[in-house]
């Protein structure tokens, strides 16, 4: 990056006698010291930044005015092996910086450079250490007032925290270590103020599966439920929506996250290892949440990514050439807008994108615009200025066909990237934050500037609270002015600053490798083709149109970067999930079965074991051997099927056999389309054609059966017939005597054979 840059050490006049000044007094005060500055010896300067660690974890005022007084708290660890007598910490305050490069050039420095550092301020702020043993750490406290600091004018001042002493080994009196940061110093409000951006990211992990339940609300089913973890209190979002409420910056929101946390509060349920979802227990986290957020965006500019963040970069250089692919970004974009409004009930902007830390080439530019997209949220370190400005320019770059690339600055936007969990680490952050936002005001330009602060897409807490720490350290708006991502693309370019997009060969090699691969895009085509046959059959397509179209989007998203074998897993989940419920229509496997006589009919039965209605299918069973056995005179025959929820459809089809033997019959749904559709199932039919001769014979045989039965069964009661009669003339067992009377009572009776 170019700038107006003096070298270091090139300062005015008042600033060399304001420095001599203060390497008098230190000399008259500490000769031993002075001896130390102006007998530079390299190597022992190595061993001596090695016995004490410095680290400074409070700075306040971060950015102090007139009249203040400056704080700064630590400690100090000996990691020597000797004890350390008759020391103190001090504080050494530079001449101001010249320019950005100057800064960081000052806070790559390590150990202590006689003749280089300057010396320290009045003796008597110093902090007094007896004695600190090895491996003993100690806090301080240093009080100084800011007009003790010298500060002649505004700009950015190095600091240097020091500690001196004497050990056994070291008799005389010798700087043991030092850390330095930064003091910006504007205590007044500058005539022209920068405006300056913050995105303010909320964005998370994919978490949400396709699987839903059969209810009417069809509830989600989670990966996990450590979404939860993040909302609470102290969790990462959480942290996030509580201390942005209060700062001026630009919701930058990936709507997949408004709908994960929305759901939750619907109701959820968490796949477990066991396999069987378990009812989700975070409804009332979620719920506080979104009402927080509901409450901290009000009034506030909100952008709305792509639905479910997309990989740009991916989607450019892996997954463009297959089919389909590039055709989610429109749907991603409307579901976008729709969601922030639904959940959130204000108005969102869904025209920026915002590939992999800000890096393009013309591809990605390409994709990123695809959606609806004219601006692009891209980084200073991805474009390369000719140095002609001698300033860095502001963020808006107009790129051609309507494009504006709004050009983020790198140095502040990668300022927290690494572990804050330390205060001191945190503390130095800030420090140059603010110091690189100063110099960039301080820049040499009659025009007023524009620039943008785009953070890592998902801080950890530490990084948060440590980003809320250095924007507060704005709010003053001595140097800077906020404004939102919108106002920062339509602010008037520079002219000069480049507007030319890097070529592909100079996208970063390390986000290259990062990127999905074309086989995840393959795999992603496949179940959506999938998915397009089996929607069509459905009553109620929805059910899973919607639930596997977020899904499709899921797969794509930034969020799997550096997961390589988590984003395979759960793509395998999905095609694994959708298979499952287009088998649950199905043809039910039938068994073999026999045809006998010249024509019947042959069932074969369809189940629908999902929870809708199934239809528009089709239902053809075909025979292999058509001279044996056929369909109405065909090899094959057909019919439309509709199948209720949960039932089972029985079709049967008219049959004819021509000739005897076993055939092979095929029973395969098919869509309205013609397009097969599930499993074909085989079965054999064993088919008998019957002659007139035979059926001649066969029915000769019938009829000789039928005649032998009626004369078995007339014999049969003849006998019957006349064993009655002759019991009936026996005489009875009470009355031997008497003969039986006839029916009239006359005493005699007949016997007729029947």
């Amino acid at each position: 990056m170019a700038e107006a840059a003096d070298i270091q050490g090139a300062s005015p006049a008042p600033a060399r006698r304001r420095w001599l000044r203060r390497a008098i007094v230190l000399l008259a005060g500490t000769p031993v010291l002075a001896a130390l500055i102006y007998s530079p010896a390299p190597r022992a300067e190595a061993a001596q930044a090695s016995s004490v660690d410095v680290q400074l974890t409070s700075m306040a005022p971060s950015a102090p005015v007139k009249g203040d007084t400056l704080t700064i708290e630590g400690t100090v660890l000996n990691t020597g092996s000797e004890k350390i007598t008759d020391a103190h910490v001090g504080l050494r305050v530079g001449p101001a910086l010249a320019d950005r490069s100057s800064i960081d050039e000052a806070a790559e420095r390590t150990g202590f450079r006689a003749g280089a550092d300057p010396g320290e301020i009045d003796p008597a702020y110093a902090v007094k250490i007896d004695s600190l043993p090895s491996k003993i750490s100690q806090p301080f406290t240093l009080t100084i007032p800011v007009n003790k600091l010298e500060l002649d004018k505004d700009g950015v001042y190095p600091l240097g925290v020091s500690l001196s002493g004497v050990t056994d080994s070291r008799p005389s009196e010798q700087v043991l270590g030092i850390k330095r940061t930064f003091l910006p110093w504007q205590p007044e409000a500058a005539a022209k103020r920068s405006q300056l951006t913050y995105a303010w990211p909320l964005i998370s992990t994919t978490r949400v599966t396709a699987e839903t339940g059969s209810d009417e609300l069809q509830t989600p089913v989670f990966l996990d439920d450590s979404l939860a973890q993040e909302l609470a209190p102290g969790g990462r979002l959480e942290r996030m929506v509580t201390l942005g409420k209060d700062l001026p910056i630009t919701w930058v929101i990936d709507p997949d996250l408004l709908y994960s946390v929305d759901a939750m509060t619907k109701g959820y349920r968490v796949r477990t290892p066991g396999g069987k979802p378990v009812q989700g227990k975070n409804k009332a986290v979620a719920e506080q949440w979104l009402s927080s957020l509901e409450a901290a965006v009000q009034g506030k500019k909100v952008v709305a990514l792509p639905f479910a963040d997309p990989d740009l970069a991916s989607l450019a250089h892996r997954g463009k050439d297959v089919s389909g692919t590039l055709g989610q970004l429109r749907p991603a974009t409307d579901k976008a807008k729709q969601a922030v409004e639904t959940v959130l009930h204000v108005p969102a902007s869904t025209d920026f994108s915002w590939p992999v830390d800000g890096a393009i080439d013309p591809s990605i530019v390409n994709v990123a615009t695809s959606a609806g997209a004219h601006n692009v949220l891209t980084r200073s370190d991805s474009l390369v200025e000719s140095g002609a400005l001698g300033y860095t320019p502001s963020a808006a770059r107009p790129i051609g066909a309507g494009t504006t690339a709004v050009v983020a600055d790198a140095d502040l936007s990668t300022a927290f990237q690494g572990e804050m969990l330390h205060a001191g680490t945190s503390t130095l952050a800030v420090q140059r934050f603010l110091a690189h936002s100063l110099a960039l005001n301080l820049q040499k330009t009659e025009e007023q500037r524009s620039f943008v602060v785009a953070p890592q897409r998902m801080p950890n807490v530490s990084q948060v609270q440590t980003m809320a720490a250095a924007v507060r350290g704005l709010q003053a708006g001595r140097w800077t002015q906020p404004v939102d991502l919108e106002a920062a693309a339509a602010a008037k370019p520079d002219p000069g600053a480049t507007t030319q997009v890097p070529g592909a060969g100079q996208y970063p090699e390390a986000l290259r490798k990062q990127e999905l691969p074309v086989s995840a895009f393959e795999k992603i085509r496949t179940t959506q083709n999938a998915l397009d046959r089996f929607k069509v059959i459905l009553a109620a397509p929805d059910r899973v149109e919607i639930p596997f179209g977020n899904t499709t989007n899921r797969e794509m998203s930034t969020s799997w970067r550096g997961r390589p074998d988590e984003a395979s897993l759960y793509r395998e989940h999905v095609q694994e999930y959708l298979i499952g419920l287009t088998e649950k229509v199905k043809v039910i496997p039938k068994s073999d079965a026999t045809l006998s006589g010249h024509s019947a009919t042959i069932p074969v039965s369809v189940q629908n074991s999902l929870v809708q209605d199934v239809h528009d299918l089709v239902l053809r069973v075909k025979s292999a051997n058509p001279s044996r056995l056929m369909f109405g005179g065909k090899a094959e025959a057909e019919q439309q099927v509709t199948v209720q929820g949960d039932h089972t459809q029985t079709v049967k089809f008219p049959a004819n056999a021509t000739a005897s033997g076993p055939v092979e019959v095929t029973a395969q749904l098919f869509t309205k389309d013609g397009v097969a559709y599930g499993k074909a199932r085989t079965f054999t039919v064993e088919a008998t054609e019957i002659t007139p001769t035979v059926m001649l014979v066969i029915a000769g045989g019938v009829l000789l059966l039928v005649l032998a039965g009626v004369k078995m069964y007339a014999s049969r009661k003849r006998v019957a017939a006349r064993a009655a009669a002759e019991e009936s003339t026996q005489p009875s067992d009470e009355s031997p005597d008497t003969e039986p009377q006839s029916a009239d009572g006359s005493g005699t009776s007949e016997t007729v054979d029947r």
